[in-house]
């Protein structure tokens, strides 16, 4: 399935202030792409847009013609700081199968299969909140698989894990991303972005600043900012 992302003119306020575009963007490219930034350019709040989480006081976010809001179904989103409910390993996986037309046994299927390639089969009965920060990754990136998404939204999906606990994460975004899913993550990590993007976005003071290839961007990057950003100077 070809995704296309449209924002038009898109623009984010808070009490008059921008802190967001106007940000106009077309993206159909397949694999990996990878916003980048330093805090407060505006990474997490172009996800939660693009994902339809927030309503732009201008323009528009289209998701193959179809307003992100209202298309939010067909896609998963992980948030920096995973949200856990009060129920098992498993539980948590299921509950957004719950809004779907599913039998009892295609959702628990669904939910088995989520379970296994997050690799927390055995603590499937294991109440969330006693999870580890690593397994807790994963049920957050099982949970927004669990319903088959054409594009899965990741907002810092390697804050706080260790390099063998990143490694994992990194393997698994590939191995979804090879599977035709398309993958939008933002990260603080250059060296992350360089192991796993296809494609950068990078923003500055809420502007999308260059829109590029991977290739392109760490080799011969075009602005002002995103250079001092990859010296390390900002």
């Amino acid at each position: 399935m070809t995704v296309n992302l449209h924002l038009d003119a898109v623009e984010l306020r808070a009490e008059g202030k921008p802190l967001l575009g106007p940000v106009t963007l077309r993206l159909s490219s397949p694999g990996i792409t990878v916003v980048m930034g330093v805090n407060g350019a505006g990474k997490s709040l172009f996800l939660a847009a693009a994902h339809g989480l927030v309503t732009p006081h201008k323009g528009q976010v289209l998701w193959n013609g179809t307003a992100a809001a209202a298309s939010r179904a067909q896609r998963g989103f992980v948030f920096q700081n995973t949200p856990i409910l009060r129920r098992s390993v498993a539980a948590n996986i299921a509950f957004p199968l719950a809004a779907r037309r599913l039998s009892a046994p295609d959702k628990a299927a669904h939910t088995a299969r989520a379970l296994a390639e997050a690799r927390l089969s055995d603590v499937a009965a294991k109440p969330a909140a006693a999870l580890s920060g690593g397994e807790r990754k994963r049920l957050a990136l099982a949970r927004a698989m669990v319903t088959d998404p054409a594009v899965i939204l990741l907002d810092e999906p390697a804050a706080n894990l260790d390099p063998a606990t990143t490694k994992e994460l990194e393997d698994s975004l590939r191995h979804i991303s090879a599977r035709g899913v398309k993958v939008i993550l933002s990260t603080h990590d250059i060296a992350q972005a360089r192991r796993l993007a296809d494609d950068i976005l990078f923003f500055d003071c809420g502007q999308l600043v260059e829109q590029t290839t991977s290739a392109t961007f760490f080799a011969t990057p075009a602005s002002l900012p995103a250079r001092k950003y990859l010296n390390g100077d900002l």
